[in-house]
């Protein structure tokens, strides 16, 4: 039986955590700062619990170098969750900003103040005319948020300003060139997937395009970083919000992090009201995907399922609630230590010293497939190579599926493991997160090497 320091884990997510946290956490849940109670027992409502919240936000800011004018929010639901809510959310700022033209344009100091049939059809007419959601579709995460967009508010109203698949013979693997997306004008937002997890294709870097002006003005851009978050540094104040679920970089399944501009809350843009929402024929979201009742909560407005397995479906209702709220806290302590050990390892360099570790493992990796051209090929183009998971196939004497199979076989035999690539796609994918160590790198690069040479 192999312990845990004998395995290199690369699976996709849930990722490999650093050992040491998880060994806090696990005295945490035996005795929580020596209150004789876990933390899995304390209240969510308790100061521990807004503590535990109130550290992780303020680290991560740290790490990040968040600035003040961005709130951040601990929500559920995950990736695919806020495919929805960042819909939800956007489109009900547009329809706000909307608001406040026409409400001008009327004389209105307010909504009250204005004629109830005039504004309505001004601003049926305005979204008939002019909102647009734009999606940059590079993968099969981007794909799925731009076709969840068309489901909640009618493809009419959505704008596939670049498919990758066009440029690449139908498949992911390439950005198609800038010059080439189709933006549209004051788009609700513009949205894409920073680091495509199933295909391999990472942004190189923030596009040019997207870039503010002189006057810091710009398109609203929303990303989803959830398979690089925390890997390099994020040129925040070029986004209007990013997110990225807590299972692949940062600590336990679950939970989902918003990093949002405040002028996207209230009281600088405050969401439509549902009443007028449903007068526009545009979707009203569910409470707990609406960011501004998460923030004026400070994420603890509702209870959230963390660790859905049977046992808990098998509870009254009751002890569900309680058993959800409770792991809630320990999802949230599990990320805010992650961000801890990584302060501490890389201090004054923060987030720059771990963007140069993975930049490391990820050249130490591609070199070790590139030098056997005959056997390995890496999926993506060279140019959009993801750092974080590295996609290739294995072929030996034209046999790809046998050659695959014996290699996950191999690997796992000296402790390689979860490296099976996504059901859809098939191959072999090696996910270089923040937990790997560069020895684990190594020994991945050292057997890539000897299979080559059987």
């Amino acid at each position: 039986m192999p312990s845990r320091a004998d395995i290199s884990y690369f699976g996709a997510g849930p990722a490999l955590l650093p050992t040491d946290v998880l060994e806090s956490a696990a005295q945490a849940l035996l005795n929580y700062k020596d209150t004789g109670l876990g933390i899995a027992e304390h209240s969510h409502r308790s100061q521990y619990a807004a503590d535990i919240i109130n550290e992780a936000k303020a680290d991560l800011a740290t790490y990040l170098d968040i600035p003040d004018d961005y709130e951040i929010l601990f929500m559920q639901g995950g990736g695919s969750g806020e495919f929805s809510a960042t819909v939800y959310n956007l489109v009900g700022a547009w329809v706000t900003r909307k608001k406040t033209e026409i409400l001008k344009q009327m004389g209105a100091q307010d909504e009250k103040d204005a004629n109830q049939e005039e504004l309505i059809a001004s601003l049926k007419k305005a979204i008939d005319d002019e909102l647009k959601l734009d999606y940059l579709v590079t993968g099969s995460w981007s794909l799925k948020a731009y076709q969840e967009a068309g489901r909640l508010i009618g493809p009419e109203y959505t704008n596939l300003a670049t498919d990758a698949r066009k440029v690449n013979d139908g498949k992911f693997g390439k950005i198609p060139d800038e010059s080439t997306w189709n933006l549209s004008k004051g788009a609700a937002m513009v949205y894409y997937c920073d680091n495509e997890t199933v295909d391999g294709v990472e942004y190189p870097k923030f596009p040019d395009i997207l870039k503010p002006d002189s006057k810091g003005e710009g398109p609203i851009v929303v990303a989803d970083m959830s398979s690089n978050i925390l890997s390099r540094r994020i040129p925040i104040k070029n986004f209007s919000a990013i997110f990225f679920g807590a299972q692949k970089n940062i600590g336990s399944t679950g939970i989902t992090l918003v990093v949002i501009k405040k002028s996207l809350l209230p009281p600088a843009c405050p969401q439509p009201s549902p009443a007028l929402m449903r007068k526009l024929g545009l979707p009203v979201p569910p409470v707990i995907f609406s960011y501004e009742t998460i923030a004026k909560n400070n994420s603890l407005y509702n209870t959230i399922s963390i660790f859905e397995y049977e046992f808990p479906r098998l509870l009254p209702t009751p002890l569900r609630a309680c058993l959800w709220c409770l792991t809630l806290q320990c999802s949230v302590y599990i990320a805010g230590q992650v961000i801890k050990k990584m302060l501490r390892v890389y201090h004054e360099n923060k987030v720059d010293g771990q963007e140069a570790v993975s930049n490391q493992k990820a050249k130490i990796i591609y070199e070790a497939l590139e030098a056997y051209p005959a056997v390995y090929r890496v999926v993506p183009d060279k140019s959009v190579r993801s750092r974080m998971n590295i996609c290739f196939r294995v072929t030996i004497d034209g046999d790809t599926d046998g050659s695959e199979a014996r290699f996950l076989k191999d690997a796992t035999a000296r402790g390689l493991t979860g490296l099976k690539g996504h059901r859809s796609v098939g191959g072999i994918r090696a996910s270089n997160y923040n937990s790997i160590s560069v020895s684990s790198a190594e020994q991945l690069a050292e057997f890539i090497k000897s299979f080559a040479q059987q």
